[in-house]
């Protein structure tokens, strides 16, 4: 049975557009001079949100210009990933907020938003990894396997990193200074390595573009 790459990009934008509606409306449209420092956090939160979400949308749309085959592991993992990202993105939101309101949380709630925050991160990636990897073993017409063989490991270090955030915070390790946070600034370093090393393995790969 052949399915519509069309379709799934065009639920996908769908779900996309949905989550930013939800955004704005959370954000509210009137301006209260009154309390305008709370005001000004919030949209701040509100632009991270936003531009994080365009962040993933481009991912997402990436994927599906590396890759023309679709079946339904795929279709289901793409439903999965829109849902996680809908939920992700108010974790997020809130986050940002406990930074830029200076909001009070405790050791407990900082852990906990920290936790959740990760196991979405975590599981955002997963979805992108699965995706990836899924197109390598059975897009038999690609032209360029490795590079979704390269994108698919890229993507683990995003799982891996997301995980170990989780358990930092759960341990409550440095959580007065954020240190479950700080350790997603590590990927620039992980992802680098990995491009080394996938260049050393198959240095032809990234001559194209």
């Amino acid at each position: 049975m052949k399915h519509s790459k069309g379709r799934i990009t065009s639920l996908s934008d769908g779900v996309f557009a949905f989550a930013a509606t939800l955004m704005v409306v959370d954000l509210g449209t009137t301006i209260d001079f009154k309390h305008l420092d709370t005001q000004v956090s919030s949209f701040i939160s509100f632009g991270v949100a936003f531009f994080v979400m365009m962040l993933l949308w481009k991912l997402h749309y990436n994927y599906f210009q590396r890759t023309k085959h679709v079946d339904n592991w795929i279709i289901t993992a793409n439903i999965f990933l829109l849902f996680t990202v809908l939920f992700y993105l108010f974790p997020l939101k809130s986050l940002i907020n406990s930074v830029t309101q200076k909001t009070f949380l405790g050791y407990d709630g900082l852990s906990n938003l920290f936790i959740l925050y990760g196991f979405g991160f975590a599981l955002i990636f997963s979805c992108f990894a699965f995706l990836y990897y899924r197109a390598y073993k059975k897009d038999t017409t690609n032209k360029e396997p490795l590079l979704l063989l390269f994108y698919y490991r890229h993507f683990l270090l995003f799982i891996i990193t997301g995980l170990i955030s989780v358990i930092i915070a759960y341990f409550k390790i440095g959580i007065a200074y954020g240190f479950p946070g700080f350790i997603y600034t590590f990927l620039g370093v992980f992802c680098h390595i990995n491009v080394i090393l996938f260049r050393r393995k198959y240095p032809n790969v990234f001559k194209k573009g």
